[in-house]
């Protein structure tokens, strides 16, 4: 079902509002889709001095992402729109190009990981603009859920920075 088919949604929306509402929503479900699996792909290849602490640091982080996942997919559904979590969907939702690293040094892995997060963080923030005309709820859903993420680069970001605060490129 396309959601300019939807049969209903949330008391008090229309359908075309709804139907924006979802896509936005869409494109972050896939953007945290694509995060979750970028994480445990790091984790399970970053090696080098200090990696059992990145190792560690990445867990709680795609737990926590897993459950942003779940809470859109949830919202998606009660706007009467189809949550589609399938690798095909991830991949054909994406705008932007697959993570590239494989088995590599932890700084090589953050550094690529800050990039990651540079997007998603800022995509997060153009969503919040849109929704914040449209759909409050969702507007401060992903409102909250970026204060995770911006707090989870910055965790990426101590391990990268210098004593003088510089990022290491």
């Amino acid at each position: 079902m396309s959601n300019s088919e939807i049969k209903f949604t949330a008391p008090g929306m229309d359908n075309e509002t709804a139907s924006k509402t979802i896509e936005v929503l869409e494109n972050r479900l896939v953007a945290l889709l694509d995060l979750q699996l970028t994480l445990k792909h790091i984790h399970w290849n970053v090696v080098g001095p200090n990696f059992i602490g990145v190792h560690e640091m990445l867990d709680p982080q795609v737990d926590a992402i897993r459950g942003m996942t779940d809470t859109i997919a949830e919202r998606i559904a009660t706007l009467g729109g189809v949550p589609k979590g399938t690798p095909k969907a991830i991949v054909e939702g994406r705008s932007w190009e697959d993570y590239s690293l494989g088995k590599g040094l932890v700084l090589d892995h953050l550094k690529a990981l800050d990039k990651v997060y540079e997007g998603v963080n800022g995509d997060h923030r153009t969503a919040i603009e849109r929704l914040g005309d449209i759909d409050p709820v969702s507007e401060d859903m992903v409102t909250g859920q970026l204060a995770d993420l911006e707090q989870f680069q910055w965790f990426v970001r101590a391990h990268i920075e210098s004593g003088s605060g510089e990022l290491s490129q």
